[in-house]
Formats: C-alpha cells, structure tokens, sequence
C-alpha cells in the first residue's frame, strides 16, 4: 500500500510505482513522498513532472513502514548538450578534468558535452584507455587504498542501494580496474573536485552514455 502526500502539487506530474503508472497522484509534490507499505520488497517511487523524473529506492523489512523521503532531480534538464568540437575522431570519449567536462565524439565537428565530478587534489590523472566492462547498477566494493573513508558501509554496497556510489551504471576503464565512468548518489557533487580518479555523472547521463559506447571504445583524459 501507498500513498503520496503534500500541499504544494505539481503540475501535470504522472506518479510511478513498481514501474507502473500509480492513478491517484493528486496530492504529490516535487520535494516530499510519503510511504507506506508491509511487503518484504525493494520498492520503487517516482514522480515524473517538469523538472524530471524523482525517485526513491527502499528496503522494507516486512513490518508498516512509513518514510517521508526528500526527493529530487538527478540533473538539470539541460545538463548535456551538442556542442562544436574537433580533433577526436567520432565515438571517443575526452575528459577534460580542469573544465569538469566529458565529450563524446559524435564527428562531423560536434560531440555531447556531459558535465562530471572529476578527481579531487592530488588524485586527478590524464592518460589514453579504454572502456574494458559495462555494468548496469553494479554492485561496489572500496579499494582496500581508501576503504577508510568508506568505513560505515559494508564491504561490498549492493547495486540499487542508495549507499552506493556507483549510482545507476559503470563504464570500467583498463589498466587494473582502479577507475571507471559511473553515476551517482550524490549528484550535487557533479561539477567539482569530489572523487579519488573516477569521474561521476549523472545518472541519465552515464545511461545515455552507456547506450552510445561500447567495449574498446578510446578514452583519453586531459587535464
């Protein structure tokens, strides 16, 4: 059982539950989703308005639960965009780490620029790989050279888990597997010098770029 609650409403928004168009969304808003429910299920809500889709993933543990959950937008709408840019052969990706940027490629003159998190001091690199795996909503384990910082999660994150930073896809880049293209859970950090050398995207971005590449594709990253 569900229920969506508020009082300020948005407009012409079209509820999901479990992926399924839920028909009384009349009291929801774009800030705050009540739930209720008693199944042992991981659980899916999401409003789809003007700003994009909002959503929460929860874990029940088999007794009434009710959680009031700040939702909100994984990226702006106009978060990438085709832009002019040469050099680069058509169906690479170039990070240009100082501008916070990833272009793909398109030719032609033009490639779609994705704003990322980059490396933060000291952890910023540049060199030329490639894409070596594709991983929808991986699993995550910290390496053992920052597990330290991660020390409140498990060992290993489970794909979905709001606790992961992998978010909703990973792109792994050769070399020994230290680094990757991934979304996010904390897609205010995209833009700045947040990561230990992975570059994070929004979520419906790194979706997108997952469905344009593919194993082998060239990466070369910049300063």
């Amino acid at each position: 059982m569900s229920h969506a609650v508020g009082s300020k409403h948005a407009e012409g928004v079209v509820c999901y539950f479990n992926n399924e168009a839920w028909p009384d969304c009349s009291e929801a808003t774009l800030t705050e989703v009540a739930l209720l429910w008693t199944i042992n299920a991981i659980e899916t809500i999401g409003i789809m308005g003007a700003e994009g889709l909002l959503s929460a993933r929860i874990l029940s543990v088999g007794a009434v639960v009710l959680i009031s959950a700040a939702m909100f937008t994984d990226a702006p709408c106009a978060a990438r965009e085709n832009v002019s840019f040469s050099g680069y052969s058509a169906g690479t990706i170039v990070i240009k780490t100082n501008e916070r940027h990833l272009y793909y490629v398109t030719g032609e003159g033009k490639a779609i620029r994705y704003p990322v998190g980059v490396g933060k001091g000291g952890m910023a690199w540049s060199g030329q790989v490639s894409i070596d795996g594709k991983y929808i909503s991986p699993a995550w384990q910290a390496p053992e050279s920052i597990r330290k910082d991660y020390s409140r999660l498990p060992a290993v994150v489970p794909g979905g888990s709001p606790s992961n930073p992998m978010g909703a896809a990973a792109l792994t880049l050769s070399g020994g597997g230290q680094y990757a293209i991934h979304g996010t859970n904390n897609p205010g950090s995209i833009g700045g010098f947040v990561s230990h050398g992975c570059f994070r995207m929004y979520n419906q971005d790194i979706m997108d770029l997952y469905a344009r590449v593919s194993v082998g594709t060239p990466v070369v990253v910049l300063r």
